[in-house]
């Protein structure tokens, strides 16, 4: 639904470090929301992420914090060049899933664990479409500044 940029800094190694708070409209089937007694389904997450240009790595960790009497997630992301091939991203991906107090906490823990996974392939496929479009940008650029300089 929303995201909010709280800091963002460099370090003294070139690092990019980002704090933003997230706003998510968690889709909870009715019969959940029944269970958990609650009609609140948007929901905060707080997130930092690294990016190391030179390890050519970014980790990123979230964790929910509405709804923590109710459902705790702590997620980590992580991204690596593939180790056989360094065109290639690696994804891993950790998420601990807890649900308090309630019945069907196996259910809930699956529901969401799903979700996760979903969101983590939208993620991916958000990131190549942005690789592909800084690429095709930059050819772009290439093939004008070739020309101009024929022209010269």
């Amino acid at each position: 639904v929303g995201v909010d940029v709280l800091d963002r800094s460099l370090d003294n190694q070139g690092r990019l470090h980002s704090h933003r708070l997230l706003s998510t409209e968690w889709g909870l089937p009715n019969i959940v929301k029944a269970i958990l007694g609650t009609n609140r389904t948007v929901t905060y997450i707080k997130e930092h992420s690294v990016v190391d240009p030179v390890e050519k790595k970014m980790v990123l960790s979230s964790t929910n914090i509405t709804l923590t009497n109710l459902v705790s997630v702590d997620e980590r992301l992580v991204y690596t060049p593939h180790p056989e091939n360094p065109e290639k991203t690696l994804l891993t991906q950790e998420a601990i899933i807890t649900v308090k107090g309630v019945s069907l906490s196996s259910y809930l823990e699956t529901l969401m664990a799903n979700t996760i996974s979903s969101n983590a392939r939208k993620g991916r496929e958000a990131l190549e479409w942005v690789i592909g479009e800084l690429t095709s940008t930059r050819d772009s650029i290439k093939s004008t500044m070739a020309a101009a300089s024929m022209e010269n």
